[in-house]
C-alpha cells in the first residue's frame, strides 16, 4: 500500500492493495491528454512542449503518433470512435477521421479566436464540450504567445450538428479538465486558476446538465489539498478521479475524499483503458504510468 493514501474505507473497493504503479513511458517534456481507443487497444496522449502526440500499446510501448501536433493538449474519443483534440497552436479543436483526415470542430466564438482549447469531452448525443483557458497563449513554451481575444476563459459546447460553439459556463478563472457523470446529468469542471493566482481556490465544480445542453446550479464539489486539479475522469460508479501535485485524488459522488494514489511526479491527467477498462493511465510531467484498479470509465466501453 506504499503508493496509496486511504482516507475512507470505500477506497478499498476501488484499488488493488498489491497492484504496482508502473512507469511505462518516460522522457517527455510535459505529458498530457491521455485517451484510450479500444478498437486499436492503444492510448494516445500529448507531449505539449515537444509539439507531438504519442501512442502507447502493450506490444510496442511508446512511439510517436503525430509529429508537429500544433501543440496538442487534451484528447478524447467521440461516439463514432474518432479522435478529438485540443490544440494550443491552432487555438482550435479538431476531429481526426478514421482515414486520418482532420477537420476543425471549433476555432472561434463571437467572431474572435479562441484562447487555447485545453481539454475536451464528447457527450453521447454527439456534442463536443471543451475548456478554453489561456495557458497556450501565455508564452511560447506550449503554443504561441498572443493576446487574448475572448472576454474570458469559458467552457463551450459544440452542438451535435456542428457550428458555432456556445459558451455554457463563463465564471471560471482558468477552466481545465472536465467530465460527465455516468448518466451525463452532471458536468464536473476543474478550476486551475491558482497556477497563476493563489487567490483562486483549487476546486472541482459541478453543474446540472439539461437535455438541451444548458447547464445550471454550479457549485463546489471538492477541493484539491496538494497543487491544483487538472485532468479529471468519472468512473462507472460516479466517483471522480482527479490529477493533483502528489498523485491522483479519488472522490465519492458526495464529494468526500476517499483516498489518493501517490505518484512521484506532478500528475497532469488520467484516463481509464486497457482490454477490460480497468487500467488507470496517468500522465505525470515527464512520464506515463499505469495502475490496475477496480474501476472503469463511466460509459465503458462506448465512451472511451
Amino acid at each position: 500500500m506504499s503508493h496509496y493514501d486511504q482516507r475512507d474505507p470505500r477506497f478499498r473497493a476501488l484499488i488493488h492493495p498489491n497492484a504496482q504503479l508502473r512507469q511505462i513511458g518516460s522522457g517527455f517534456e510535459w505529458a498530457e491528454g491521455p485517451a484510450w481507443f479500444p478498437a486499436a487497444q492503444m492510448l494516445l496522449f500529448s507531449d505539449i512542449p515537444a509539439h507531438r502526440m504519442m501512442r502507447w500499446t502493450a506490444e510496442t510501448g511508446c512511439t510517436v503518433f503525430r509529429e508537429h501536433s500544433d501543440y496538442s493538449n487534451g484528447n478524447t474519443r467521440d461516439p463514432q470512435g474518432r479522435l478529438v483534440t485540443c490544440h494550443h497552436g491552432l487555438r482550435a479543436v479538431t476531429r481526426t477521421e478514421h482515414d486520418g483526415s482532420r477537420s476543425i470542430v471549433a476555432s472561434s466564438h463571437a467572431g474572435r479566436r479562441l484562447n487555447s482549447p485545453n481539454d475536451v469531452v464528447a457527450h453521447s448525443d454527439g456534442s463536443i464540450w471543451f475548456t478554453d483557458p489561456t495557458y497556450g497563449i501565455l508564452s511560447d513554451l506550449e503554443g504561441y504567445r498572443a493576446p487574448r481575444e475572448q472576454d474570458g476563459s469559458f467552457v463551450y459546447r459544440v452542438p451535435p450538428e456542428g457550428g458555432e460553439p456556445r459558451a455554457v459556463i463563463t465564471d471560471f478563472t482558468q477552466p481545465n479538465g472536465l467530465c460527465f457523470s455516468p448518466d451525463e446529468g452532471l458536468l464536473y469542471v476543474a478550476e486551475s486558476g491558482s497556477s497563476h493566482d493563489p487567490g483562486v481556490p483549487p476546486v472541482i465544480r459541478v453543474f446540472d446538465v439539461a437535455p438541451d445542453g444548458s447547464v445550471a446550479n454550479g457549485r463546489d464539489f471538492a477541493r484539491i489539498d496538494q497543487g491544483l486539479p487538472d485532468g479529471i475522469r468519472c468512473d462507472a460508479q460516479g466517483n471522480v478521479w482527479s490529477s493533483a501535485a502528489d498523485g491522483v485524488h479519488v472522490f465519492a459522488p458526495d464529494g468526500v475524499l476517499l483516498g489518493k494514489i501517490l505518484v512521484p511526479e506532478v500528475v497532469s491527467n488520467i484516463c481509464f483503458g486497457g482490454p477490460r477498462g480497468n487500467r488507470l493511465f496517468i500522465t505525470a510531467t515527464t512520464s506515463l504510468y499505469m495502475l490496475a484498479v477496480d474501476a472503469a470509465a463511466a460509459g465503458w466501453p462506448a465512451a472511451h
